[in-house]
């Protein structure tokens, strides 16, 4: 018999996850908050249908953080099946501008497409349409220091 992960099974491990549905996705959503990306580390390639970003990812799954302090780790994080990509807030040309990811939200369409959103801080956005929802989130170097050396925090938490 399999049982579904557990988020209490992690372990201080590189990630690489899968989203096909719904639900996927809001793991990788809550994995990849508070990440942050170089607008010239997005890449969108039509003829292959993909949509990636390399990003910097605080380590929310991390368990060890009082012995080693906050830790961030670049992460691939792709989309497939991308049929168009529009973007809020974005400045195309600006490529030293830093951007932070806050959500990844699905809405579904003509089954199995629909739209993934990314939302940005500052009320910007990127829009993908997708013809199936496929997305992978995989780390690809080891973890490193968090620059701030703590956890990110939101004002409106209590």
């Amino acid at each position: 018999m399999s049982e579904d992960a557990r988020f209490e099974d992690g372990r201080e491990a590189p990630l690489n996850l899968g989203a096909l549905e719904e639900g996927d996705l809001e793991v990788i959503s809550a994995l990849v908050q508070d990440a942050v990306f170089p607008a010239a580390e997005m890449t969108w390639r039509p003829r292959e249908r993909r949509f990636a970003l390399l990003l910097n990812r605080f380590r929310w799954e991390d368990r060890g953080r009082d012995r080693h302090g906050a830790e961030r780790v670049q992460s691939l994080l792709a989309f497939d099946n991308v049929l168009k990509v529009a973007s809020q807030g974005v400045e195309k040309g600006d490529k030293d501008m830093v951007l932070s990811l806050l959500s990844i939200d699905w809405q579904p369409g003509e089954a199995p497409g629909g739209t993934v959103e990314l939302t940005l801080a500052g009320d910007g956005a990127i829009r993908l349409q997708v013809e199936a929802l496929e997305a992978v989130l995989k780390d690809v170097t080891r973890p490193y220091r968090a620059p701030s050396g703590k956890a990110p925090g939101h004002p409106d938490e209590a």
